[in-house]
């Protein structure tokens, strides 16, 4: 079984649906793995501490200080002996402060120690699962890596009809079983990632840039990780952070920087995929101090920027890879499969600006693969961290098929 000696720490907030960590905490002992429940003093209202603990055989976590002779619980020895922490009930609350740092409990110094992947499975009533905050707070903890299992609709503690409802236990064994499955398929490889905008200074204050937001790349980057590659990410500018011990991230500003750091790197990986969205024109000159509107009208004169997929291309050996992107307003397949052979791609990420929900920004993407073989591979639109699945799964089959 892939959970066999797996640490897991399960978190469990103050939720009707705590009840339901009862049959998770099962299903995982069964399978081999070890559980620390690590429990919110308002989870402790709907479950209780003894309970938990003849399920796990293991103490439960609550509180700092374990005795009033000043032992205390580590947070940090749970963050690095854990394999996976899962937060199943997660409340609204509790989200929250995930996504904002609030370290007043147990279970968030937990959180905020975790070396491990974390899965955080919501449990709330319909509006508030709604409400503009929740969906900002989980999509801060998506940005941070973690994985959202999405609440189910159906009858809620209010009796409402509606989203909100925690995912079955039977669905969250079957989230981890799945991502300790996959193993370690891309140990050994090392993988250059490229992720969001270029910024091109036209004077110290002004540039020319794009609505990318990063997430796809961050989320391949992490994916890559998680199937035990190191991964080399170049970012251009995103708010968007990432802490995994086998990625290094080298932050840049402009084309010109991503061009030499890729150009640089490359040589050393197995493969690269290119999903920044890398400025095609630069200033041809800079103003040293800001341009004032009294100047009047001004002619803007912009010149090519390196082209990094074609350099790539170029220096590619038969043993690497090269994936690249192409997102399109118009002819789009046509116009992706130019590129994909004109820049001696492996493959290309299609997706276009007329699927609503896709591109910059948003938490999803629809894609399609183009391989140098001519096969289409079409995907239904859905969050980019699932994305990135699919997308690295195409290249763990350009290696197998070596």
């Amino acid at each position: 079984m892939s959970l066999c000696g797996k640490h897991i720490v399960l978190g469990i907030t103050g939720s009707i649906a705590a009840y339901k960590a009862c049959t998770l905490i099962r299903l995982l002992i069964k399978a081999g793995a070890e559980v620390q429940v690590v429990i919110t003093p308002a989870g402790k209202e709907f479950i209780t501490p003894v309970t938990l603990s003849a399920l796990t055989s293991k103490p439960v976590i609550s509180e700092f200080f374990a005795q009033h002779d000043g032992s205390w619980h580590s947070h940090v020895d749970l963050g690095l002996w854990a394999d996976a922490m899962i937060v199943a009930p997660a409340t609204a609350s509790t989200i929250g402060k995930m996504a904002n740092g609030i370290a007043d409990n147990m279970l968030i110094t937990t959180y905020l120690s975790m070396k491990a992947p974390v899965f955080v499975a919501p449990a709330m009533d319909l509006d508030m699962f709604a409400h503009p905050s929740t969906q900002h707070n989980m999509d801060t903890l998506r940005s941070y890596g973690n994985t959202i299992i999405e609440p189910a609709e159906g009858e809620l503690a209010s009796h409402l009809i509606g989203k909100g409802r925690m995912e079955e236990p039977e669905k969250i064994f079957r989230v981890l079983e799945d991502f300790f499955s996959v193993g370690q398929p891309l140990a050994g490889k090392t993988v250059l990632i490229t992720a969001g905008p270029t910024y091109e200074k036209i004077d110290p204050v002004r540039f020319i840039g794009n609505y990318s937001s990063g997430k796809m790349g961050y989320a391949i980057a992490r994916r890559c990780a998680e199937c035990g590659a190191r991964v080399e990410l170049i970012s251009g500018p995103t708010h968007l952070s990432i802490s995994h011990t086998l990625i290094n991230l080298t932050r840049v500003e402009s084309a010109q920087e991503m061009y030499r750091h890729a150009t640089e790197k490359f040589p050393a990986c197995d493969a690269a995929i290119l999903s920044a969205a890398v400025a095609d024109f630069t200033p041809d000159s800079k103003a040293d101090s800001k341009i004032k509107r009294e100047k009047g009208e001004q002619t803007l004169i912009l010149k090519p920027t390196h082209d990094i997929a074609a350099a790539l291309g170029r220096m590619k050996t038969a043993s690497q890879k090269l994936v690249g992107f192409a997102l399109e307003t118009d002819n789009e397949q046509t116009n992706a499969e130019h590129k994909l052979e004109k820049k001696n791609l492996d493959f290309i990420v299609l997706n276009s600006l007329r699927d609503k929900g896709a591109g910059f920004n948003y938490d999803t993407n629809k894609i399609c693969i183009i391989s140098r073989s001519g096969q289409v591979k079409e995907f239904p639109l859905k969050p980019k961290t699932e994305v990135a699945v699919d997308i690295v799964t195409e290249l763990q089959h350009l290696w197998q098929a070596d």
